[in-house]
C-alpha cells in the first residue's frame, strides 16, 4: 500500500519536511493497520482529520521548542490530536 501524500491532512510546511517519511514502509503499515482496525469496527482516536492536529497549529519554521507527550484519551469527544488537552 502506498500513501497518497496529497490526501494527508497536514500543514504544507510540515508535509514538505516529512514527505520522505510518508513514503517509508512503516508509514504505509501504520495506515493499513489503522484502516483495517476501523473496518473491523474498532474506534480509532483521534479521528483521522485530527491525527496531525498538533502539526497544524504552527508552521514548521516557527517551532522553537517541542514537548512530547501522550495522554490516554479514549472517550468520544476527548482525543483531538493534542496531548494534555481535551475539547469541551
Amino acid at each position: 500500500m502506498t500513501v497518497d501524500i496529497d490526501s494527508i491532512q497536514i500543514d504544507q510546511s510540515r508535509k514538505e519536511v516529512l514527505k520522505d517519511e510518508f513514503q517509508k514502509p512503516y508509514f504505509s503499515q501504520i495506515k493499513e493497520f489503522l484502516t483495517q482496525e476501523k473496518n473491523n469496527g474498532k474506534i480509532i482516536f483521534p479521528k483521522g482529520s485530527d491525527i496531525f492536529n498538533a502539526f497544524n497549529q504552527t508552521p514548521f519554521d516557527q517551532v522553537k521548542v517541542v514537548i512530547l507527550g501522550q495522554d490516554p484519551y479514549h472517550g468520544v469527544g476527548e482525543a483531538h490530536g493534542l496531548c494534555f488537552s481535551v475539547q469541551q
